[in-house]
């Protein structure tokens, strides 16, 4: 049977706790005379407290960082875009994003595909897309593929 862990037997870990540091104790403790506030000013009288951010006097870190401009859209759709002379070197008849995201051609991220009209294609194929250019679609259903929209 396994011993029971009682609360007289619980101890902290190893090295996790150390002396206290007791200022003020006299000049060979090495923390006397000003017990580590300095020598003058707002930081060595008592009741001192500084407000969140306050460096001194300085200018605070938080003002000095330009602002920002605009905002970020977090319902925004990541497009994936890939030219139709790049569908050329797929060895696949139907392409669409998931194949394309496991051929490694575009981004894991992307949650739509849109099609540009750069380039050639030599072969039919079908192409699932978001999106297609009017020069990419005339190009692949030129080359006897379909172009349809998901």
């Amino acid at each position: 049977m396994t011993e029971r862990i009682r609360i007289e037997d619980l101890r902290p870990a190893e090295g996790s706790t150390g002396k206290i540091k007791r200022v003020g104790r006299g000049r060979s403790s090495g923390w006397g005379k000003t017990s580590c506030r300095g020598n003058n000013g707002e930081g060595q009288r008592a009741g001192r407290s500084s407000k969140r951010g306050f460096e001194g006097g300085q200018m605070p870190g938080y003002r000095q960082m330009p602002k920002l401009k605009g905002f970020k859209n977090i319902h925004a759709i990541c497009y994936a875009s890939i030219n139709v002379s790049d569908l050329e070197n797929i060895k696949a008849d139907e392409i669409s994003l998931e194949s394309l995201q496991e051929a490694g051609k575009v981004s894991s991220k992307a949650e739509g595909l849109r099609v540009l009209g750069n380039g050639e294609l030599k072969k039919a194929v079908t192409v699932n897309a978001n999106y297609f250019t009017e020069s990419a679609k005339e190009k692949i259903e030129k080359a006897g593929g379909k172009a349809q929209l998901v």
